[in-house]
């Protein structure tokens, strides 16, 4: 049971990143990185329907908490979502240099610790499930279907 605490509370402190950033990103636009004092219409658009996606991540990984042992098929999905979206923002970091501080912690979040929350969130999954008793089974039928 302390496992099971400690790892949905880290799922929780990491989902404040996604709703924060996410719900600053839909609220204000790129505007607050400062290096633009005109942003253009596609521009803005295009970084709040971004943030809307992660926003949503963050939603999605949040219901996770709850019997967190039985989210392995949703965790992984978002969790891969994550590492693609990381990839791509290593491939910026080649293409055009290092970004600022907190992109260059974003990746490290993106590409390190999501993929070990995964693991975490799997192998603590296979335990807590190896040791729950088995479902009951129905009672036998007869081969009439009775």
């Amino acid at each position: 049971m302390i496992e099971k605490r400690a790892l949905q509370a880290v799922i929780l402190v990491a989902c404040l990143l996604p709703l924060i950033v996410g719900g600053q990103g839909i609220v204000h636009g790129p505007a607050p990185f400062g290096h633009l004092t005109d942003v253009p219409r596609d521009l803005d658009s295009h970084f709040r329907y971004i943030s809307g996606i992660f926003f949503a991540t963050g939603l999605g990984f949040l219901s996770c908490v709850p019997a967190v042992e039985t989210k392995g098929p949703r965790f992984r999905l978002l969790g891969g979502l994550i590492v693609v979206g990381g990839l791509a923002r290593g491939v910026s970091l080649l293409a055009v240099g290092v970004p600022s501080t907190g992109h260059v912690l974003g990746l490290g979040m993106e590409t390190i610790v999501v993929p070990l929350l995964m693991l975490w969130q799997a192998g603590f999954a296979r335990r807590y499930l190896a040791g729950a008793p088995a479902p009951a089974s129905p009672a036998p039928t007869s081969a009439l279907g009775r």
